[in-house]
């Protein structure tokens, strides 16, 4: 039976989606029905659909009681909405449904397991989050909590982990049919750790280990883990609070790092290889996978950063926050690689393509413009020329405006940069990545839509994402290039 809270919640999405035209949305990014957006919760396929969950204040657009959204698609591309499935409406969750996942159970229902936050009041008189582990199942619409929540608590935290700091379950399923989970926790030293924990069927949760932990090497608390196979190894994604920067590999604030590593599902031992950002671009957070049907691996993560969520236009939109394009993963070289779905591929239109361009100065390519495109280039030394010293596309350009990226071989720097895309905030408008190279040779996929941008490296060794809110007439792009670059250019309209 739908709680008086949440039905509330649902009239109230329903009615107000209304107001917001479909023009000034994302074409093909999921943003929410209607007020703040903010992690991807619950990715999972059931019933021949992706469902995606999202935390989700629909009164306003901004962070507030945290609910979840729900959409599904066939295509991860084209989003239906459907009513909201959590609403902070139990003793065990009244200040809140923060982020968790979903599986499928044996008796055909899907279960969500999400954090239930309870506000305390503390001796001193401030308050403080106290955060455990719930669940409900339900047909994919509507779900049922748990009678017996919440399943997971302080009691099932190991000495010296903060049950403030304890959230963000991530299920799956073994092979013998028993299902395991992850969930972020704050450790004795103040920093992330990632605790594993085991049930027969759902419902009945055990504590097994910690499976990883930063002792100080990575930010503060870890939320939102993932932990899945690929190509051989184990990949542990974790976003870490108050990261302090490690070259151009690690900013500043909130990241998303990558463990990549083996794992021993008898000892239930995982061993650490490497290390990398997720995204090294401004806005990407809390990236959640699903394993599709066809065995590949998809990741999609919020397209924000906390700390801009004062980047906005000049419109009241009536929603905030929207998700990253979906990117099936790969292990590569021993780096997880990343490239948007092909599903994108069936929106391609208009081809307009250029061969062997001899840049020096600027240019503008006839038919190459527009705000929902996908564009591939290649830059590369003219030959008999030295290197060149930098090379610029700037997209979503006019008179005013652009959004640009930049590559300066002699550094093997790349960098974005939004600080003349009509923001009027003092927010972080610019990020540098290292990339790899040969003499001056980069690819680069640039995928636009009208309130983003994902720059995908050398098939996708790495990506660098951001938002901007640049007036949508700014259609414009132009390459620069300082010295003499060698230029290929496929564009395409994504319809």
């Amino acid at each position: 039976m739908t709680s008086q809270r949440l039905g509330e919640a649902r009239r109230y999405e329903e009615a107000s989606e209304k107001r917001i035209p479909d023009e000034e949305r994302p074409a093909f990014h999921l943003s929410p029905r209607v007020g703040w957006m903010n992690d991807p919760n619950g990715f999972s396929w059931f019933e021949g659909k992706y469902h995606l969950f999202y935390q989700y204040n629909p009164y306003e657009v901004q962070w507030g009681p945290m609910h979840w959204g729900h959409a599904v698609s066939e295509d991860l591309l084209h989003w239906e909405y459907l009513p909201a499935a959590l609403a902070p409406d139990q003793v065990w969750d009244r200040d809140g449904c923060f982020s968790g996942s979903a599986v499928t159970l044996a008796d055909g229902r899907q279960l969500l397991m999400y954090t239930g936050v309870v506000r305390e009041r503390q001796a001193d008189g401030s308050w403080a989050d106290v955060q455990a582990q719930c669940v409900a199942a339900g047909d994919g619409v509507d779900y049922e909590k748990y009678e017996k929540n919440p399943v997971l608590d302080e009691k099932d935290i190991p000495e010296g982990g903060s049950r403030n700091d304890f959230r963000d379950p991530k299920m799956w399923q073994e092979e013998d049919g028993t299902y395991r989970c992850v969930i972020g926790n704050r450790s004795a030293d103040g920093s992330g750790q990632i605790l594993l924990f085991s049930s027969p069927d759902g419902f009945a949760w055990h504590y097994e280990k910690v499976l990883a932990a930063s002792r100080n090497r990575f930010g503060r608390m870890w939320e939102c883990p993932d932990f899945f196979p690929l190509d051989g190894k184990w990949i542990l994604i974790v976003s870490p609070q108050d990261m302090l920067p490690s070259g151009l590999e690690y900013h500043n604030g909130n990241g998303t790092l990558c463990l990549i590593g083996d794992y021993d599902k008898k000892t239930a031992e995982y061993e650490e290889i490497a290390n990398q950002s997720v995204d090294y671009g401004i806005d990407f957070y809390a990236p959640q996978t699903v394993l599709a049907p066809d065995g590949r691996r998809i990741m999609i993560g919020w397209l924000q950063n906390w700390d801009t969520c004062s980047h906005r236009g000049q419109r009241d939109e009536g929603w905030f926050g929207q998700m990253s394009i979906p990117r099936e993963l790969s292990v590569r070289n021993g780096r997880l690689c990343q490239k948007p779905i092909r599903e994108l591929e069936r929106m391609r239109q208009n081809k307009v393509e250029y061969e062997n361009v001899a840049l020096s100065g600027a240019v503008r390519l006839e038919g190459v413009r527009g705000r929902r495109i996908d564009m591939e280039l290649e830059i590369r030394q003219e030959e008999g020329c030295g290197l060149y010293r930098k090379f610029t596309v700037c997209f979503a350009q006019n008179d005013s405006y652009y959004t640009s990226v930049s590559f300066r071989p002699d550094e093997s720097v790349l960098k974005v940069d939004r600080k003349f895309s009509g923001s009027r905030k003092a927010v972080i408008h610019q990020r540098r990545s290292k990339v790899r190279h040969e003499g001056g040779r980069l690819k680069l996929r640039v995928i636009l839509d009208r309130f983003s941008a994902e720059i995908f490296v050398n098939d996708g060794e790495q990506v660098l994402s951001l938002v901007l809110y640049t007036v949508q007439e700014a259609e414009d792009i132009s390459f620069i290039a300082e010295g003499t670059v060698k230029l290929d250019v496929v564009k395409y309209d994504l319809v």
